[in-house]
């Protein structure tokens, strides 16, 4: 549904029925008003407001409001800043305690990411894929994971025996595979089902 046209006694309550109906909120509609409301002489020929509510299918706004909801929710005073590149959002969260947002290995992160995506893409609105990021935490776990895989590489390499990680989540595992795909004496292949899926790493037969 991308509009609705709802009356009210005040534009206010119209508004907010609109809302309801809508099952959205007020960041992320555009509000035209029809009619204003009118008290009339006396009570005779008294109006009601009537307002026409649009879902705004700007998604860095939606995806914005989203976040400022769940950050505020949690207590957290945070600055958001939303790049989109055709099909692709980068969103930026900058403030103090980015810790908390972030979580162990980033699973916080992920989990919010993730709900952000929901919460954007619904509807009929183009779907854009969106990528959550605070202090340069994805960056910084590429070059761990890259790291990690080249050194359990030569381990394997060395000892002829393959060695499984620890479950990771599919952009994990996808960073390990990438990692060593060049290397010719190595194979890595994905097992297990989520969230506990891992990679192993095995010497080429």
């Amino acid at each position: 549904m991308r509009f609705v046209e709802t009356t009210a006694k005040t534009v206010e309550d119209a508004v907010a029925a609109a809302l309801k109906q809508l099952s959205t909120t007020r960041d992320e509609v555009e509000v035209e008003i029809i009619d204003a409301p009118t008290k009339g002489l006396f009570g005779i020929g008294a109006k009601p407001a009537k307002v026409k509510v649009s879902i705004n299918h700007n998604l860095e706004t939606v995806a914005v409001s989203f976040l400022k909801q769940v950050t505020s929710a949690m207590g957290l005073s945070v600055d958001i800043e939303a790049n989109t590149n055709n099909k692709d959002m980068d969103i930026t969260l900058a403030g103090e305690h980015m810790g908390v947002l972030i979580g162990k290995r980033g699973q916080t992160l992920d989990a919010l990411q993730y709900l952000t995506r929901l919460a954007t893409n619904k509807g009929d609105a183009p779907f854009v894929n969106i990528t959550l990021d605070s202090e340069n935490y994805r960056e910084k776990r590429k070059a761990t994971l890259e790291t990690l895989a080249l050194s359990i590489g030569r381990k394997v390499k060395a000892t002829k025996k393959a060695v499984t990680l620890e479950p990771m989540n599919t952009s994990d595992r996808r960073i390990i595979h990438s990692a060593l795909e060049g290397d010719r004496a190595l194979v890595t292949h994905s097992q297990g089902n989520e969230p506990y899926r891992n990679v192993v790493i095995a010497p080429k037969r």
